[in-house]
């Protein structure tokens, strides 16, 4: 799918003014490109899902150092390069991968929209029918919906709760409200 140029264009400079909805663009513009190449490099869904949480964490992270003469697909596989690499490098030294404070505090400042559009669809659903429907997500997802709308934690306690950098809290949230949207979408058309 080709994204238009100046739509790209827009949300980046949106994304460096911390707009959600922006950050919400490029993850869904570009989410399929990302997990795509690092599936070919990894073979392992899970592996390269966890990459590609971490590379739009660390994009989202660094957004004001994207240089516009560059395109950002380019700048994206960089970091998945990288963050693949890392990880590579951490099974063998075995170190847990912790961000700085200065990261984790750069994160607070990315407003929290509410509600978005798929908020309200799953919102809007019973909660039998939602219950199903969140069982169909893998369990990684599971868990962040399940501690964020259920038990209500912030991005904060959540972050501390499944030992994580708040970074990828968010990305694993978007990624999963988009997912469980889709999920309903898709019950309600049968």
């Amino acid at each position: 799918m080709e994204i238009d140029k100046k739509k790209l264009q827009e949300n980046i400079v949106k994304a460096k003014n911390g707009n959600q909805v922006a950050f919400r663009f490029l993850l869904n513009s570009f989410w399929g490109t990302v997990y795509g190449y690092q599936l070919k490099r990894t073979g392992s869904e899970n592996e390269t899902e966890d990459i590609t949480i971490q590379t739009f964490s660390k994009a989202f992270d660094k957004i004001n150092t994207f240089d516009e003469k560059y395109a950002f697909k380019t700048w994206l596989i960089a970091i998945s390069k990288n963050v693949h690499i890392d990880l590579l490098r951490k099974k063998k030294s075995s170190i847990a991968f912790e961000t700085s404070k200065e990261q984790e505090e750069k994160v607070l400042l990315i407003p929290d929209e509410n509600p978005t559009p798929e908020d309200k669809i799953i919102r809007e659903q019973n909660l039998a029918k939602l219950l199903r429907d969140i069982k169909k997500l893998k369990p990684k997802y599971q868990e962040v919906i399940q501690l964020r709308y259920f038990q209500e934690l912030s991005y904060k306690e959540i972050a501390e709760e499944i030992n994580e950098p708040m970074n990828n809290v968010k990305v694993k949230l978007l990624r999963a409200k988009k997912l469980l949207s889709e999920i309903i979408k898709k019950n309600d058309k049968h």
